[in-house]
């Protein structure tokens, strides 16, 4: 997956809040993943994904539908911008040579 920034986590939090929270941690996992894949492909191929992207998780995140952008102070966004940020540190940590 291509390096994350504010706008991946942004979107990515806008897509969980579409969802049920307990739903949410799955579909970061998947996001993840799918970004991973596309990311991948990108490399080995030289070209986009069709449906999984450029390998960034805003690409996957929009593919998604993202909800519209809520009010920074909304308790749900604030769970669901922590749910984005354990999961991309879960998933390096999963991914890391060193323990």
């Amino acid at each position: 997956m291509r390096e994350i920034t504010h706008g991946d986590i942004v979107t990515a939090a806008r897509v969980l809040l579409a969802r049920p929270e307990a739903e949410w941690p799955a579909v970061m996992a998947q996001m993840l993943e799918a970004a991973h894949s596309g990311d991948c492909h990108r490399k080995a191929l030289g070209r986009v994904h069709p449906r999984l992207g450029t390998g960034t998780l805003i690409s996957v995140a929009m593919a998604f539908g993202p909800a519209p952008v809520p009010r920074p102070s909304d308790s749900r966004y604030l769970r669901a911008l922590a749910t984005v940020l354990a999961g991309v540190l879960a998933w390096r940590a999963a991914r890391s040579p060193f323990p």
